[in-house]
């Protein structure tokens, strides 16, 4: 009986062990939070929001912001570097009305000196409000968009950074159009950043749109899909998103994939959760 006792304390432990590891972060792979800064009922400091990626186990998220998070960028990102969460983009938007070659707005500049003075090595995920391209002819609008790409491209090199090109709807939107855009900037270092809260009018060839993008896409963010909506829908809600997910692996897509929250009128840790709980009930 002696003898037998230190074997059952050792397979107890062992359990006990088990019972309090992590469960795996996802079965698709590498996870990041995305669209959690303004999107927060809540609206939730630097503190509070670094302390709920902490708790819910993700350790990297895109940095998407509005006008009044701009002061506390900094602070916030020096937050994330202490404990051990990695700010892996950041956002920027550009609209015709602010944003030009050699002038960008005072929100834009802001990031940049951010970037500058905190010397975070991340990734900026650049799209355009429709208006920067409206009106013009295709080629007239690979044009600008070359030249937009080409001055920001210069000033991320700078800092060290890359650009993400994001899907956001519109002429920009579509993948095609990105890597004309690509093509045209081979000393860039760029490439694709899709989102399927995005794609809803792409999923009758998408993929096709997979086959094209696969050699530039850096990243996927994730979202219950149905063909005619909505726009935001919980993983594993839709009747899509495991077929897409699924077709993605299939083809040798081996990048991250982000969990959303964008649902400004909820309290984005509840959003998050329901939606890793999703991607895990899919089964893949």
């Amino acid at each position: 009986m002696k003898g037998i006792l230190p074997l059952i304390f050792l397979i107890l432990a062992l359990i006990s062990c088990n019972q309090s590891s992590p469960p795996s972060s996802s079965p698709v792979g590498e996870l990041y939070a995305w669209c959690i800064v303004p999107f927060d009922s809540k609206e939730r400091s630097p503190e509070e929001r670094i302390a709920m990626l902490t708790r819910l186990g993700i350790d990297q998220y895109a940095y998407d912001w509005r006008e009044k998070h701009l002061p506390e960028m900094a602070t916030e990102w020096a937050l994330a570097e202490a404990q051990g969460i990695e700010v892996m983009s950041v956002w920027m938007w550009f609209d015709q009305r602010q944003d030009s070659v050699g002038h960008l707005s005072s929100a834009n500049e802001k990031v940049w000196e951010t970037l500058k003075e905190t010397q975070l090595k991340t990734h900026l995920w650049v799209s355009f409000n429709s208006n920067f391209f409206e009106g013009l002819a295709h080629e007239e609008a690979v044009k600008k968009g070359v030249e937009m790409i080409s001055y920001i491209c210069q000033r991320a090199d700078s800092l060290g950074l890359k650009i993400g090109l994001y899907n956001h709807g519109d002429w920009f939107g579509e993948p095609q159009n990105q890597i004309e855009i690509i093509k045209a900037l081979p000393n860039c270092d760029l490439g694709l950043i899709y989102s399927f809260h995005h794609a809803h009018d792409q999923l009758d060839y998408y993929e096709e749109l997979v086959d094209t993008m696969l050699p530039y896409l850096w990243a996927v963010n994730l979202n219950g899909m149905r063909k005619d909506g909505p726009q935001i829908l919980p993983i594993g809600a839709g009747d899509r998103e495991k077929g897409m997910i699924t077709y993605l692996l299939e083809k040798g897509y081996s990048g991250p994939f982000g969990v959303l929250g964008h649902v400004e009128e909820r309290d984005v840790e509840v959003v998050l959760k329901e939606n890793l709980e999703g991607l895990s009930s899919l089964g893949l």
